[in-house]
């Protein structure tokens, strides 16, 4: 079976264009959706400094973190992942591929032989360059096709999650 490893940020978010504030960030809405059609277990990679509440002050971290290439430290309680050939990696699009939080557990873990399903919710980018950026950090890893959900209907997306869950299941079959 495999496992679901996702980052995710509650507090204010965008949505269709204006700024709501969630008590669930849209990705671990997702991940949830996920967990629940496949009952598997999601790991939520923490940032041990969280991020501005504010969406704005967000999203200037998180250009800063990228513009500097940065690897912001993390908690993650997951078991082994040795024991886990699959990953459902998931994260938001922060300025067009996933956020430098990722990148830090991308070196922290070695995926080579592993296969990686990467979702991510947006608000209009999908996503973005993070299948290439994927490639690039874990070479040895296999990307499979990735499921982009707009963060505006993630709380809808039960039809999105359960087309590329049913996908997911075919091709290992395969």
């Amino acid at each position: 079976m495999p496992i679901i490893i996702y980052f995710s940020r509650k507090n204010e978010n965008m949505l269709y264009g204006e700024i709501k504030n969630l008590s669930k960030g849209n990705t671990a809405v997702v991940a949830s959706k996920i967990a629940k059609e496949l009952n598997i277990e999601a790991a939520e990679i923490i940032p041990v400094k969280e991020y501005p509440e504010s969406y704005q002050e967000a999203v200037d971290a998180a250009k800063k973190e990228k513009l500097d290439q940065a690897r912001p430290a993390y908690r993650l309680t997951v078991p082994n992942l040795s024991d886990y050939n699959e990953i459902i990696m998931g994260y938001p699009n922060w300025w067009g591929t996933y956020p430098m939080i990722i990148a830090s557990f991308l070196e922290d873990y070695d995926l080579t032989g592993k296969t990686i399903y990467p979702f991510c919710t947006h608000e209009g980018s999908a996503l973005g360059s993070s299948i290439d950026d994927l490639k690039k950090s874990c070479p040895g890893a296999i990307i499979e096709q990735g499921l982009a959900i707009h963060g505006s209907k993630a709380d809808r997306a039960n039809k999105s999650v359960k087309h590329w869950v049913t996908w997911l299941i075919l091709n290992k079959n395969k």
